[in-house]
């Protein structure tokens, strides 16, 4: 079996210990007869899963007692659309700190609802930067101040929370399990999968319980975060074999040493990926350090007409998805909790063969 180093931003690479007892399990689940994918999500079967994902990943984050947790379909994109509904009115919008092309999106949806104030934007610096607190437009009349933790395409993020009136909500999407955070300052954080929890197609959200209000008659329950945690993320037919493979994901970080480990073994794999290129006069990442992203290494060379021959080149040796997002170009490597530190050093070691043989 030929296993390729995969620096997709998303879907992302998976630990192998997971894909290995999903192929395990996927004819006879736990003594069933039958794969997890075609057992009933209302079953005793499925709430064992159910359950035991929920208990693991509390104990991964230390979530308190008083936040539901939920296992949602529609990605963290639709999200954009449900954290308003559920937490602002008219008179009470939400904030945005727009810090790169998804809080940007974010931004626009909830703008269009006629529900968004914007706190802060470093657009004007091409997403280069997070705004200084200090010159963001925030106060307690706002229902929630909202931000991206880490974002994917420009490769910017947020060390820590920040400090402010409104309750913290955070589209934690690419960086969520690759550091302890503290779930006690946020009212709400939403993330898909395809990242740090597992395959595409269901996304996670932790939420205050005080927080779940009635929504008007005229919103469909499917957006209705109470609704959803009435029914135990239930309401209708979930995403059941994404909800699986999330709980084996949770379990074998558990088995790595749980949350404080990725961030040790995160911090190794960028700094050793950012120094390799910040040394180099043939490779470039302009993100001052201070918000470079550990899960999202994006860079250039310096003449860019060698991009795309990096890339193909990349690709038949075995380092997949490294070609930067169309919006900004040049290249990226998504380096998640399932890349290895040999990931790494295979990539740095094409790079210097690459700049050796194109000098």
């Amino acid at each position: 079996m030929m296993r390729i180093f995969n620096f997709c931003a998303g879907p992302a690479t998976l630990p192998l210990p997971v894909l290995e007892k999903a192929r395990e399990e996927l004819l006879d689940f736990n003594g069933s007869g039958m794969s997890v994918m075609e057992i009933s999500h209302r079953s005793a079967a499925f709430d064992e899963v159910a359950e035991r994902s929920e208990a693991c990943l509390r104990r991964l984050l230390s979530i308190p007692d008083d936040y539901a947790v939920l296992f949602l379909a529609g990605g963290a994109t639709a999200q954009f659309a449900h954290v308003p509904l559920n937490l602002a009115t008219a008179d009470r919008p939400g904030a945005y700190v727009v810090n790169g092309s998804w809080s940007k999106k974010a931004f626009a949806i909830a703008q269009r609802m006629g529900l968004a104030h914007l706190a802060a934007s470093s657009e004007a610096s091409g997403f280069k930067t997070i705004p200084p607190q200090a010159d963001w437009d925030v106060n307690d009349s706002h229902a929630y101040l909202h931000y991206v933790s880490n974002e994917t395409i420009s490769g910017v993020q947020f060390r820590q929370p920040p400090q402010v009136a409104p309750t913290l909500v955070s589209d934690m999407s690419s960086d969520i399990l690759s550091r302890p955070v503290d779930v006690s300052r946020f009212g709400a954080i939403y993330a898909g999968a395809q990242k740090n929890i597992g395959q595409a197609g269901i996304t996670l959200l932790i939420v205050r319980q005080d927080l779940l209000r009635d929504l008007p008659a005229d919103v469909p329950d499917l957006s209705s975060w109470k609704a959803e945690h009435q029914k135990g993320s239930r309401l209708n037919t979930p995403p059941t074999f994404a909800w699986y493979i999330a709980g084996l994901v949770f379990e074998w970080l558990e088995a790595q040493g749980g949350v404080e480990r990725m961030a040790e073994l995160n911090q190794h794999k960028a700094d050793t990926l950012y120094r390799y290129l910040d040394q180099s006069g043939f490779y470039l990442n302009d993100i001052p350090p201070g918000f470079r992203s550990h899960m999202n290494v994006p860079f250039k060379i310096t003449d860019e007409s060698l991009h795309g021959r990096f890339v193909a080149a990349a690709e038949a040796a075995g380092l997949s998805s490294l070609k930067g997002h169309r919006s900004v170009g040049g290249m990226r490597a998504s380096i998640y909790n399932a890349m290895p530190i040999e990931g790494i050093e295979a990539l740095i070691g094409f790079m210097a063969e690459f700049e050796r043989q194109s000098g």
